[in-house]
């Protein structure tokens, strides 16, 4: 069997989620994004983690914190096969909010960290390692309150990630080939800019690739075709805006870089899976 899941707990978007698996075969996750935080611990064999705007030589032993909404991708390195543990929570679960008594702002610094990657080291892995085997084992058994347990085991692992991430002595390798590094730089620039007119002949220009060239490797490194990315960052501000501002739509829509309203729409819901106005109202 090329895929062995060890454990299933819950809905990636949901309140919690963890997942165990081991694979023997090539396997690369697609580009994704998630209004959730997730955590990545890395058991065995070596990835390639695309996150944000950087691609990461993820080993045995290295911890990745990956914060909300931000696009992230996996890919072989070398020998296919690998094992890893995977955890998604809400801030609704752990109880997000200075009011809540077991609420510290240390519990989410490993995800403002601007490594994101922590090679731990081997006393650490251990630690690391008896948290995720206590949260499967009570997640198997669900005895009285288990739940209750494994939200405190996480808040453990998240205590712990941040004074790690405090002293944060060993991180985790970018990835250094100039394919690679080149497109991590091209996708810096659509972050910064966004907003602007932008085609993939102009970007190829600007950096002296042929668009060809561009296309292809843009779609190895980060998973998305050029059009597919620089539309889901546009979308993804999109969302920021019409969550925490009361900036009309059409503004949005300006402001985030489409050239009229319809298009704005249009993209907005094949990537949301709602209208604009549908998730303005949903989520505030």
């Amino acid at each position: 069997m090329s895929e062995t899941v060890t454990l299933h707990y819950g809905e990636e978007e949901g309140d919690f989620h963890i997942e165990h698996v081991r694979r023997t075969e090539p396997f690369a996750r697609t580009n994704h994004w998630h209004g959730t935080y997730e955590i990545y611990y890395q058991l065995s064999g070596q990835r390639a983690y695309f996150i944000k705007d950087r691609t990461f030589l993820i080993s045995p032993g290295d911890l990745v914190f990956i914060g909300k909404h931000q696009v992230h991708k996996t890919s072989d390195v070398g020998l296919p096969g690998h094992e890893r543990v995977v955890i998604n929570f809400s801030d609704r679960f752990i109880g997000g909010g200075q009011e809540h008594p077991l609420s510290h702002p240390a519990m989410l610094a490993a995800f403002q960290s601007s490594s994101r990657v922590f090679s731990l080291k081997l006393p650490d892995q251990i630690f690391v390692q008896n948290i995720l085997q206590k949260m499967a084992k009570e997640i198997k058994e669900r005895a009285t309150g288990y739940e209750t347990y494994v939200k405190l085991l996480l808040l453990e692992l998240l205590l712990f990630s941040g004074r790690y991430s405090e002293r944060a002595e060993t991180t985790a390798i970018e990835h250094q080939s100039p394919v690679h590094k080149k497109i991590s730089e091209i996708v810096r620039h659509i972050n910064a800019n966004y907003p602007e007119p932008m085609t993939l002949t102009g970007l190829s220009e600007q950096f002296y690739m042929s668009p060809y060239y561009l296309s292809r490797a843009f779609k190895e490194v980060t998973g998305f075709t050029f059009v597919e990315y620089v539309n889901t960052t546009r979308i993804r501000e999109a969302q920021r805006l019409l969550k925490e501002s009361n900036k009309k739509i059409i503004e949005i829509a300006e402001l985030t870089g489409f050239e009229n309203i319809a298009h704005f729409g249009r993209t907005f819901k094949k990537l949301a899976r709602m209208t604009p106005l549908e998730y303005r109202k949903g989520e505030r």
